[in-house]
């Protein structure tokens, strides 16, 4: 079920609207509302195209004078090989097409959008020595939504995602295969359909549109938002809950928090208030343990003083989910307003400065211990979706929640194997993929990120946090509802939980008589993947 692919989904009005970039400003969240409305335009700031036009200039004339890496040498093992002019064009076009051989399956168009704009922001920085033309060239196509057919398979993410770039590069040069239109075609006659004359490459500019990581830090700038929105969604589940047990508010008290001053853990908690704070559901613990006599003998009481973890830990373990996102978009924000290709353009002490800004072990490592995170927020959904459907635990809910005849009617007991199993996939890939690194390119890329392979990856565990989670709200709606043979929502029920229930039904009504759930679950998914109200700052 690709719960990220498919039509785009408007998250604005219709409204055409103008984004400016400058090479330094753009946002995660900028680049995933331009993937996601076709409406939203972009424009480069003049300020930036004079810088790119002065490096130009510069290392135009330099490349006359001297041996620069890239623009009349060789790549990798073969810098020793010292390119004439005549074919300082040439080399240009063979480095896109010698790389653009990727395999597999291809990358959702709005990971590749993301990327296109992500490449275009770094290189209009002007530290990459490529021409004015080209930019405006990758400006269009953003703006037509012309993406290129991008292989799954290619990079190892040092010295840039260079085989997923070179597929996206293709398309500048009129060559390859374009999503446009909602269909497959040729990027000739997708630039032909809008007006946009293939651009001619000169020197450097192959090498400036492949060598960075702008495919990672692309896709990892929507991973953010769905992850944001995953993380919201999760702290809602828990608050939800939280009442539906009778949670002792002491759980989330502040004083408890400030002895224990992590930001995530405090912040959470404070969240849990705000979400609760009309709730008549919630228990004082100091009336129930007045309740409890005190003897000279051991005794039982029936009533729980503690809630489990995934109910009673909630700030503790969202807590550190919540930093781990936070640092993730700090690393990514930076990474896309960075330059990443090799050599940079130094116009201020007129040199060029050879380095490894394309190696993406900043994105990767992030990324990596962001999905690491959402695994272990799926699995605390996971464990509360069993809490809530395992009556010899809850102690207060029909088994599996059924709503009719226990026995005859299997309430969510199916759906269960659904959560288990998709909870237990992501586990499988919560490795960090950042420490695959496998030598490549005559061992001159002897150490590499694998950056790119790692958002993919980290894809997939979100899409799986929003089935588990969309399973999650189900049963917390079907324990609802047991508190009434009725469908209306106990008035004692927070107001958050309330609307959030309200919302729920309207995709996926109760489970009474037994029916297919698939393809209720599956709009449920979709809509909760894409909700905007649970976004977040």
């Amino acid at each position: 079920m690709k719960l990220l692919s498919g039509k785009n989904h408007k998250i604005s009005s219709k409204k055409i609207r103008r984004i400016l970039i400058d090479g330094y400003s753009l946002t995660p969240t900028q680049v995933y509302t331009i993937t996601q409305d076709a409406s939203i335009k972009i424009a480069i700031d003049p300020i930036a195209l004079d810088r790119m036009r002065r490096s130009r200039e510069f290392l135009l004339d330099a490349a006359r004078k001297q041996a620069i890496y890239g623009v009349n040498t060789g790549f990798g093992p073969m810098v020793t090989h010292i390119i004439g002019i005549e074919h300082v064009t040439e080399l240009q076009y063979n480095l896109l097409r010698g790389h653009a051989n990727g395999m597999g399956d291809p990358v959702r168009s709005e990971y590749v959008l993301a990327a296109m704009l992500v490449r275009l922001n770094t290189i209009i920085r002007g530290d990459s020595g490529v021409s004015v033309e080209l930019a405006h060239t990758l400006c269009a196509c953003v703006n037509a939504r012309i993406t290129p057919i991008v292989p799954e398979h290619g990079a190892v993410g040092t010295s840039g995602d260079l085989v997923q770039l070179a597929h996206i590069a293709l398309l500048l040069i009129g060559e390859g295969d374009v999503m446009y239109k909602g269909k497959r075609t040729s990027a000739a006659l997708a630039l032909k359909d809008v007006g946009i004359k293939a651009h001619i490459l000169g020197a450097k500019e192959g090498l400036s549109l492949i060598n960075g990581t702008s495919m990672m830090s692309g896709i990892g700038c929507i991973l953010l938002i769905q992850a944001r929105r995953a993380l919201s969604l999760a702290m809602r589940t828990g608050a939800i809950s939280f009442e539906l047990v009778n949670g002792f508010t002491d759980v989330i008290d502040s004083r408890l928090h400030v002895a224990r001053p992590h930001f995530g853990q405090e912040t959470v908690a404070r969240i849990l208030r705000e979400l609760t704070k009309d709730s008549k559901l919630l228990s004082d613990r100091e009336k129930f343990a007045h309740a409890i006599k005190i003897g000279q003998d051991v005794q039982v009481t029936n009533i729980v003083l503690q809630e489990v973890y995934s109910i009673r830990c909630i700030p503790q373990i969202l807590g550190p989910i919540m930093e781990t996102l936070l640092h993730a978009e700090e690393v990514i924000t930076v990474e896309i307003n960075s330059t990443t290709d090799n050599p940079i353009v130094d116009v201020e002490k007129s040199r060029f400065i050879h380095g490894g800004n394309f190696h993406g072990d900043y994105v990767a490592t992030a990324i990596d211990q962001l999905k690491a995170g959402i695994i272990k927020m799926t699995l605390l959904s996971e464990r509360r979706i069993n809490f809530f459907l395992n009556k010899n635990i809850n102690k207060t809910f029909p088994p599996f929640l059924n709503l009719e005849t226990p026995g005859l009617t299997m309430g969510l007991q199916g759906l269960q194997f659904v959560a288990t199993s998709t909870a237990a996939q992501s586990q499988s890939f919560g490795y960090p993929h950042s420490l695959h690194s496998i030598p490549t390119n005559g061992d001159n890329q002897d150490v590499v990120s694998m950056g790119t392979d790692a958002a993919l990856i980290a894809s997939k565990v979100i899409e799986n946090a929003f089935i588990v989670l969309a399973i999650e709200v189900l049963t917390l709606s079907q324990a609802a509802a047991t508190f009434s043979k009725t469908e209306k929502i106990d008035g004692k029920f927070s107001s958050q939980m309330r609307q959030l229930l309200q919302k729920i039904r309207t995709h996926a009504p109760l489970v009474k008589k037994d029916r297919i759930l698939s393809y209720d679950m599956e709009k449920l998914c979709t809509a909760l993947t894409y909700d905007e109200s649970l976004d977040f700052t």
